[in-house]
């Protein structure tokens, strides 16, 4: 087991890794940017260095630094938690080259699964079912629209190296497809440095499915369920929940099996999230995100198993311990990001934290790295705290995370918990008969 972990992250991410370390006795270090020097995971780690100014390019996106870091302190591993370089193959490269252990899959499947054209193409392969669309990148305006009118529209041109939504447009004729094309080439040259796009089938009213993963070094994989990720607003994520609350116990275990296999004959080693858009019963893989979610709280929730102490444990080069039969499922989760954001416009809203209180009680869990009297920087995500709660079934979780809610305090920042309050009372939100649109299109137009 290792000796001592550098954790490469900030904020709630580094605090759960941090814990983890402290439960299973090993040393911890932080990096921190001068921004973060008074944040809780700074003030706990065992060890704390600052590797530059509030910019993340200079600081937590600077690979030297980090890596200088490690050296200095001692660490025998690094754990990049998520965002920043969690999905950077190259990172995890240079921290083997330097004799440490990236805490995560190898190099060559982050890369692989980074690009979402070769990714796709990998997993058909092995037998996971995919959104109909282009065999590869769309070079010309002229082939996207003869794959748009192969498939039928509508359509979605979609970055070639992208994620979080970036780089994204919906087509549904000739002209809109023009236009779309340019614009998401655009984008995606902007934000990560690669123009090329692709194309796949645009469904009209699918939920967001992912099924969670973990492998060790001796060909062991075991499925731990799927997360519901539909309550997404631009694409990104606002409220998770397991089991799906329109997924059957025989295509849960279907659809497992396959992704197990999947990652089985790939050879993959570590935690994986497989994502998939599910639609009339079909499954169709999206991406791949071969790290620890934001949302993996809800998956330990209902399967009792802590997935940072194995994803550690994993990277040590320790088998799994349990079998696909040994996982059972109890009970339903239900995980709301608390962002620091005005609840109607979602805009930033980075401040002092005046007051704080968080619920308790039996089946409540709240991730976060506020206290009293934090400044939440204005320089990085707005993630402030997510709120997770259990239940035996989903109506029971939906009431315990009533209560909740209704204890929970933040104070001198605008935060998403009066989002998540309305939410949690809205009848077609609680019938479980929504889809990733439904946000936007139906419950904000409400307000």
């Amino acid at each position: 087991m290792f000796k001592k972990i550098l954790i490469a992250n900030r904020g709630e991410i580094a605090l759960r890794i941090l814990r983890a370390c402290r439960e299973m006795d090993i040393g911890s270090v932080v990096v921190h940017s001068k921004a973060d020097a008074d944040a809780k995971h700074v003030r706990l780690a065992d060890e704390r260095v600052c590797i530059g100014s509030a910019p993340s390019k200079d600081s937590y996106l600077n690979m030297p630094r980090i890596l200088s870091a490690a050296e200095i302190t001692g660490a025998d591993a690094v754990h990049p938690g998520y965002g920043f370089f969690s999905e950077n193959a190259d990172f995890a490269q240079m921290v083997i080259d330097h004799g440490m252990t990236f805490i995560g899959p190898s190099p060559d499947h982050i890369a692989l699964m980074g690009d979402k054209v070769t990714g796709k193409a990998k997993v058909k392969e092995l037998g996971i079912p995919v959104v109909p669309g282009s065999d590869g990148a769309v070079d010309t305006e002229d082939v996207a629209i003869q794959v748009a009118n192969d498939i039928g529209y509508p359509v979605l041109v979609k970055a070639k190296s992208g994620g979080g939504g970036k780089g994204m447009q919906v087509a549904r004729n000739d002209n809109e497809l023009r236009e779309g094309y340019h614009l998401a080439r655009l984008e995606a040259k902007a934000n990560f440095g690669d123009d090329q796009v692709f194309i796949e089938k645009y469904l009209e009213k699918p939920r967001h499915i992912e099924v969670q993963v973990l492998a060790d070094h001796f060909g062991n994989v075991v499925h731990l369920g799927e997360r519901d990720c539909s309550i997404q607003r631009r694409h990104q994520k606002l409220w998770e929940e397991a089991p799906s609350p329109v997924i059957s116990d025989d295509q849960r275990k279907e659809i497992g099996s396959i992704v197990a296999k999947a990652m089985k004959g790939l050879g993959y080693q570590g935690l994986g999230t497989i994502e998939f858009l599910y639609e009339n019963g079909q499954f169709y893989f999206i991406e791949m995100n071969t790290r620890v979610q934001v949302e993996h709280p809800v998956t330990e929730m209902i399967t009792g198993l802590d997935l940072v102490q194995n994803q550690i444990r994993v990277a040590a080069g320790e088998p799994l311990g349990f079998s696909q039969e040994d996982v059972a499922f109890r009970g339903h989760a239900i995980e709301c990001r608390v962002n620091a954001e005005n609840p109607d416009n979602f805009m930033p809203c980075p401040g002092k934290v005046t007051h704080y209180h968080i619920p308790g009680g039996f089946g409540v869990r709240v991730d976060s790295a506020l206290y009293n009297g934090y400044i939440i920087p204005p320089y990085y995500d707005s993630l402030a705290a997510k709120l997770i709660v259990h239940g035996k079934d989903r109506n029971d979780c939906l009431n315990r995370l009533r209560r909740a809610l209704s204890e929970f305090v933040i104070g001198g920042v605008e935060t998403t918990l009066p989002l998540h309050r309305k939410l949690v009372v809205d009848n077609e939100m609680l019938s479980g008969e929504y889809d990733i649109h439904w946000l936007e299109k139906t419950f904000l137009s409400k307000k």
